[in-house]
């Protein structure tokens, strides 16, 4: 299985790149020996156009360019369901164990995700009622996804 982070928005050189980057690793080297073969994110550049509507559809648009077929899909989003981290397990773990080859993780722009990306997602996850920066929701993600290999391999990162 391999775990694929798409983001509208690049991370720029320092702390929060070097962050993500440090959880992204854990994650894909912990991640092998529970059959995670890779953890990888995409940047997607962000839209210029001026208007709201115009920018969530272009950047509808190329995030759909890079979903696998046959992902399970998983949109970042403030309305969705705020699950702990061994309930995240959990459903990774149905899913790889049903021999889903990929899960891509999808975090829209300044505007959130256009309703036609969140209409793909088997999953709507939300890390609690506040809104995060994009950039943020990236890094909480990436931690997550650690969280959850450590979880699943018996490691003792996760205490609950």
């Amino acid at each position: 299985m391999r775990f694929l982070v798409a983001a509208i928005g690049r991370l720029k050189s320092g702390p929060e790149r070097e962050l993500a980057e440090r959880f992204r690793k854990r994650a894909a080297d912990a991640g092998r020996q529970i059959g995670i073969r890779e953890v990888e994110v995409i940047e997607i550049r962000e839209s210029r156009a001026s208007d709201r509507d115009r920018r969530m559809l272009e950047e509808s648009i190329a995030l759909a360019n890079v979903i696998p077929d046959n992902a399970v899909v998983v949109a970042l989003d403030e309305r969705g369901h705020s699950l702990d981290s061994a309930a995240i397990a959990g459903q990774l773990r149905t899913w790889r164990d049903a021999g889903r080859a990929d899960v891509m993780f999808v975090i829209g722009g300044a505007d959130g995700l256009a309703a036609e990306v969140k209409q793909k997602a088997t999953l709507t996850l939300a890390f609690g009622t506040a809104t995060w920066p994009h950039q943020l929701a990236r890094i909480m993600l990436l931690e997550q996804l650690y969280r959850v290999v450590t979880i699943l391999s018996g490691h003792p990162y996760h205490r609950a």
